[in-house]
């Protein structure tokens, strides 16, 4: 019989030497030589006036190495951090055997809003001097993650001020109900129980009425309509997913299609990615030469991103909703469509047309003429019609053919006021009006070169998500506040760029 050595995995205590933890190659070893002597932390020395008196601080150069590993590691929380300095060998050489409380880690996360956007540009500049950016294209995505907000304390101001009074009335008739039987013979434990259910409503109104005082206005969205507001975190708000209804926000990312790095990455409290283009545009563009290709999927998609784009001469392809319908190498799509879960799918049936539609009508563009689905002839009142840059010919029915029609709740929406049908047909633009942004950027698009160009974002941008949501475990922002939630993106971006240095020999 075979005999083996026994493997015994107790406790004890070694001498390690700290320094030769980190090896050559790793993740930990290209963070530690880019922190200790590329990146300039002396902007972290006005956070500490202790040079005369109080205590020593502990250095940023520390807090920072442990915490972008502990986020390499998918280790958020700042108490799981101090535990992995006191039993994690890495982490304890990476603090210098020093193991912070987790106050310490979570008061350095959530201060770092100043000092973070340096040392992201930083490390940028770095990945460029290695020859990891090479600004031919760069993808633009985001990713809608939850937040640590309560998705029921949303609402607009009504609303938080109907629910406050709903409470101040339900606690005043529980506080009546319980001095009408202050009398009877009340069981001492009911009695402590509603007067803890009146003390718990009075609280959370009293909270309800101080939250609509600290904010006399609704929040509103681009477009100033009124959007909900959230009584946990204000900065959050709701989004609408593949997983169904969050309370969060849209991490947004720039990347260069070389190696994948990020040069510009944003946290906003908005489920609109039509708004966020720009922004990220403009904030990308000290990183573009005047070539770069900016691609984006179709939910950046508008008339006013693209004229913005056009007019600031930045080469773009930012796909619409119908491209994949106008491509034939998606005219099979349809059958590799998983069918609907009738017990998770909560969108609304399609409605069919209840009223005639233009198309329901028989239109000679040559003869000149128009048949109704009743068979009547329409006569033309109207051959070059300018309706909003496009020309349409105008066609309308007889008052003694539609007045006396069995069909006219079919064909008119209000058939009671409405005496005679009318319908358009549109067959071109009005001449010398301004270019129409959308329908150039389809042509763009459709082309065999910008197909090609525009298959490369998918294969740029996808993956740096996949790295971030699963191999570093982001499937949430725990902080509260849109500038504290945009630094806890950029961290990981961060570890995202470092990463891409160890993988290509950095510091060794």
């Amino acid at each position: 019989m075979a005999r083996y050595k026994p493997i015994d995995t107790r406790p004890r205590f070694i001498a390690v030497d700290l320094e030769r933890q980190l090896l050559p190659g790793t993740f930990e070893h290209a963070l530690n030589y880019l922190i200790d002597h590329r990146l300039d932390l002396s902007r972290f020395d006005a956070r500490y006036k202790n040079d005369l008196t109080g205590a020593s601080a502990y250095p940023p150069a520390m807090l920072l190495k442990v915490v972008l590993f502990a986020y390499s590691r998918g280790i958020i929380s700042s108490r799981g951090i101090e535990r992995a300095c006191t039993e994690h060998v890495t982490f304890i050489a990476l603090s210098g055997d020093s193991a912070p409380h987790f106050t310490t880690f979570a008061a350095f996360v959530s201060t770092l809003g100043a000092e973070i956007e340096p040392l992201f540009k930083e490390v940028l500049l770095i990945c460029d001097r290695q020859g990891l950016i090479g600004r031919e294209m760069f993808a633009i995505d985001g990713v809608k993650l939850p937040s640590n907000a309560s998705k029921s304390k949303s609402g607009t101001r009504v609303d938080f001020q109907r629910q406050a009074d709903k409470m101040e009335a339900a606690a005043k008739a529980m506080l009546a109900r319980h001095r009408e039987n202050d009398a009877l013979a009340m069981e001492p434990t009911l009695a402590a129980k509603d007067a803890r259910q009146i003390e718990r409503l009075d609280r959370e109104a009293a909270q309800m009425r101080q939250w609509l005082s600290d904010h006399p206005a609704d929040r509103k969205g681009a477009k100033g309509k009124v959007i909900k507001s959230n009584r946990t975190d204000n900065g959050s708000a709701k989004m609408a997913t593949s997983k169904g209804v969050i309370q969060g926000y849209t991490g947004v990312a720039a990347v260069d299609d070389r190696y994948q790095i990020i040069v510009e990455a944003q946290a906003h409290g908005t489920g609109s990615e039509q708004a966020l283009l720009m922004p990220m545009v403009d904030a990308a563009a000290p990183h573009c030469t005047p070539d770069t290709l900016i691609t984006a999927d179709a939910g950046y998609h508008s008339e006013v991103n693209i004229k913005a784009l056009a007019q600031a001469n930045r080469p773009a392809l930012i796909a619409d909703n119908q491209m994949r319908q106008r491509d034939e190498r998606f005219k099979d799509q349809a059958k590799y469509k998983a069918q609907p879960d009738p017990l998770y799918d909560k969108a609304h049936p399609k409605k069919t047309a209840g009223h005639y539609r233009p198309k329901d009508f028989s239109y000679d563009a040559e003869a000149g003429t128009c048949v109704c689905p009743a068979g009547k002839s329409l006569y033309q009142n109207g051959a070059n019609c300018n309706h909003n840059g496009h020309l349409a010919v105008k066609f309308q029915g007889a008052l003694r053919d539609c007045g006396a029609c069995t069909q006219r709740d079919k064909c008119l929406r209000k058939p009671d006021t409405t005496k005679t049908r009318q319908v358009s047909f549109f067959y071109g633009k009005t001449p010398g009006g301004e270019p129409n942004y959308t329908d150039l950027m389809k042509r763009a698009i459709d082309s065999e070169r910008g197909r090609a160009l525009y298959g490369r974002r998918f294969a740029t941008v996808e993956p740096v998500f996949g790295n971030l949501r699963y191999n570093k475990g982001l499937d949430r922002f725990t902080l509260r506040g849109q500038k504290k939630v945009d630094t806890q993106w950029k961290l990981f971006c961060l570890v995202h760029n470092i990463e891409k240095l160890a993988h290509h020999g950095y510091g060794q």
